[in-house]
Order: C-alpha cells, then sequence, then structure tokens
C-alpha cells in the first residue's frame, strides 16, 4: 500500500510538472524507444563479407540477401564497393585491407580472365538498378584504387583494367569515363609504364565486344580522345612509339586510327598557316616556300597539298554577305593571283584532275561559288594550271556526281570552244 501511494504521488507530480511546463511554453522532449545504433564502417564491412560466406559466394543469393538486409547502404556505400573489389574493408584512404572478416569471392582474388569477372560486373548492375544512389560510391573507389596502381600486384592491376572495360562494355549505368580516365593521368604511374600497362589491357578487353567507334565514344567522352599520348611514359611518347606498342599488341585499328587523327591534325595546321599567309597577301614565293618545307617535314602525299591549297585559297575570300556579284568577284581575283601557286604543286595531270574534283565539290557545297564553276575552270586555264587534256578528261569521264550535271552543262560553251581550238590546231 505504501508503494502504491508513493507511486501515485510521484504521477502526480509529473502531471503537474508537465502541465507548468506547457503553460509556461516549454517542450519536453522524450526518448524515442526501439532505435538501432548506427553501424560503424568496420561492422557494416563484416557484415557485407558474413552475406558473401554464408551464401559461398553465390552472386545471385548474395544480391537477394542484400535486398531484404537492413543494412544502411546509402551511409556506409564505400565500404560496401571496397569489400566487393577487396573482400573485406580497406584502410582508410588506402587500399591496403584493414582489421575484420575478409571473403574470398572478391574481383581482386579471382582469376585474371572475362569470364570469371564477368558475373561480378553483372552483380553490381543488378545492385546499381536497386539502389542508383549508390553510383558515386562506386566512382570514388575505383578512383581510388586506379590512383593507386603502384600498390596492387601486376596480376591485380590486369584484373581491375579487364573489370572496367567489362564494365563499359555492359554499359553499368551512370558511370563517367572521366572516372576512369583522369585518375591514371598521375605523372608517377604513367613514368612507372604502370598506366600504359592497364590502359593497353582496358582496349582490348573492350574490344571483344566493341567496335573502334564505341571505344573512340568512350574516349571522347572521358576527354581522351586528343590526349592518347599521355598515357605512355615521356620516353615513348611519340607517333612512333604509339604504333609500335599497339601494332606489337595487336591492336592495328587502333594505331590506324591514331595516324588518321595526327594527319588531320598536320593539315588543319598546315592550312590555317597558309589560309592567314594568302588573306594577307603574302609574297608568293614565300608561300611557295612555306608550304615546300611542310611538305618536307609532314610527308604529305601531293594529292593532300593540292587540296590544301585550294581549301586554303577559298579560306582566305572575304565573303560580302548577299552581294553575289561582290563574292564571285573575290572569289575569282583570289583564284588568278593564287594560280601560280597551284601551278606549282599540280605538277601532273592526275593532280590536275585532283584540283577539278575539289574545284567540284566546293561549288556544289558552296552556294557563294555554285554558279562560279565555269569561271573558275576557265581561269585556272588560263593560267596554266589546268591542262586542256585535264577539262576534257573530267567533262567527258568525271567520276564524282557531286552536281555534275549541272557543272557538265555549264561547262559545254567552253570544252566547245576547246574541242574546235583542238581541231584547228
Amino acid at each position: 500500500m505504501e508503494l502504491q501511494g508513493e507511486t501515485h504521488s510521484w504521477l502526480t507530480h509529473l502531471k503537474a510538472f508537465i502541465l507548468i511546463s506547457h503553460i509556461n511554453g516549454q517542450r519536453i522532449k522524450t526518448r524515442k524507444r526501439n532505435i538501432a545504433v548506427p553501424l560503424d564502417p568496420a561492422t557494416f564491412a563484416d557484415a557485407v563479407v558474413q552475406i558473401y560466406l554464408d551464401n559461398a559466394g553465390d552472386l545471385e543469393l548474395v544480391v537477394k540477401s542484400i535486398e531484404s538486409s537492413d543494412l544502411d547502404f546509402s551511409r556506409y556505400g564505400d565500404t560496401f564497393f571496397e569489400v566487393i573489389f577487396n573482400g573485406g574493408r580497406t584502410q582508410p584512404g588506402t587500399t591496403k585491407p584493414d582489421e575484420g572478416e575478409r571473403h574470398p569471392y572478391s574481383i581482386i582474388d579471382c582469376e585474371p580472365k572475362r569470364e570469371v569477372i564477368l558475373p561480378s560486373v553483372i552483380y553490381i548492375q543488378k545492385i546499381l538498378r536497386r539502389k542508383p544512389f549508390l553510383i558515386k560510391n562506386l566512382e570514388n573507389v575505383l578512383r581510388r584504387f586506379l590512383q593507386s596502381l603502384e600498390l596492387f600486384e601486376e596480376n591485380e592491376r590486369k584484373k581491375l583494367a579487364i573489370f572496367t572495360a567489362l564494365m563499359f562494355s555492359q554499359k553499368l549505368s551512370g558511370l563517367p569515363p572521366e572516372t576512369v580516365f583522369q585518375p591514371l593521368l598521375k605523372d608517377n604511374l604513367v613514368a612507372k609504364g604502370l598506366v600504359l600497362s592497364f590502359i593497353t589491357v582496358f582496349f582490348k578487353e573492350y574490344l571483344v565486344d566493341n567496335s573502334l567507334d564505341d571505344l573512340i565514344s568512350i574516349l571522347k567522352r572521358g576527354k581522351m580522345e586528343d590526349n592518347l599520348l599521355e598515357f605512355f611514359p615521356s620516353a615513348k611518347r611519340s607517333a612512333e612509339g604509339f604504333s609500335e606498342h599497339f601494332t606489337k599488341e595487336g591492336l592495328v585499328p587502333l594505331v590506324e586510327y591514331n595516324e588518321k587523327k595526327i594527319f588531320e591534325v598536320k593539315v588543319k595546321e598546315i592550312k590555317s598557316a597558309l589560309t592567314t599567309q594568302i588573306a594577307e597577301e603574302g609574297d608568293i614565293s614565300e608561300v611557295t616556300e612555306t608550304v615546300k618545307q611542310c611538305v618536307k617535314d609532314t610527308k604529305l602525299p601531293d594529292i593532300e597539298i593540292v587540296r590544301i591549297l585550294w581549301d586554303a585559297i577559298m579560306d582566305s575570300v572575304q565573303w560580302s554577305g548577299k552581294n553575289h556579284q561582290q563574292n564571285a568577284n573575290s572569289a575569282l581575283r583570289k583564284v588568278k593571283t593564287w594560280a601560280p601557286l597551284l601551278n606549282t604543286f599540280c605538277s601532273t595531270g592526275k593532280l590536275e584532275l585532283e584540283l577539278m574534283y575539289k574545284v567540284q565539290i566546293q561549288c556544289y557545297e558552296d552556294a557563294n561559288l555554285m554558279k562560279l564553276f565555269p569561271e573558275i575552270v576557265r581561269s585556272l586555264y588560263d593560267q596554266d594550271v589546268l591542262a586542256e587534256d585535264t577539262i576534257l578528261l573530267w567533262f567527258r569521264k568525271g567520276t564524282n556526281p557531286k552536281g555534275r550535271q549541272t557543272f557538265v552543262k555549264a561547262l559545254e560553251p567552253f570544252v566547245k570552244w576547246l574541242e574546235e581550238a583542238e581541231e584547228e590546231d
């Protein structure tokens, strides 16, 4: 009875206190019950490892167990991918294993073969579909591992390269290519040749199931399309070194692509320099020497030089809006002025014919020049750039279809004049 009386008295005082507090505007904080204590990263890692062990590494079962678990993946996403890659938690900021449970089914522990690593990629893909917010954690861990390639054994680096290639091959949603390529460009990793070794395996594995165009697309998105030599140590960083290395590795299409890129860069640089000189009305003899030096330095074929020269001359024309007559006069004046330059390098009938095709295509594609085709051809003939035989050959047997019927008809009067002059001779 005394105990009941004391309890009743205590409850009475508590109610009075709550009432007074409410009247004074104070809020009473009550402790929530049954709140689980948040896991720390080590305990979280152990829990994920246990899921692997309980399911004997069967990734289908692991996915189901993870789905039904109450683990806080949003808080410990990085730790989750450490367990996938390394079999357990790694020491903060490193790739070294930390204390705690480990499982033997990680990417680092498996064989360095695509058919062995592919299930792990598909497994991660399933996890990301269910928990897309984890993509950022995958980026974090992958970036850290790639920046620490020197801490892995050669075989482990190969596994990472195969995994990364398969990851893009399987189009793992949301992972930007720069996540892979940019971390690799650490000077010490490049200097040791580790990056070149990694990227070579990556290229070879990716191209097993994908085209070169697909690879180039990834490189573009990763901002590496024009910087492939940055993967090479400085001693091997040359076009020759690139060709030698990837030819030896059986990646001839990649070598051909790179050579084409280098060629395009050279052409662009030469064209830009010549356009500037011609626009500034430079001395023809000086421009001619510039072109000869370019030919010597770059070893560009004669036919490409002719194309570059024509483009540079046309690019230097100052077009004046809708005044067609003024545009026509400007273009014809440029052709007449720089005909001696063209004449120097159009040294064979084949090169003259190539120049005619170049004029044909540009007149077809450029509204400013569409009606000028016969006048340009006539001017080039008068300046001894195009021979009569070349013009007649183009007229009778030309193979480029772009605007051909229109231009043939437009050139008929001039051709007729040439044929009559030939008969008189």
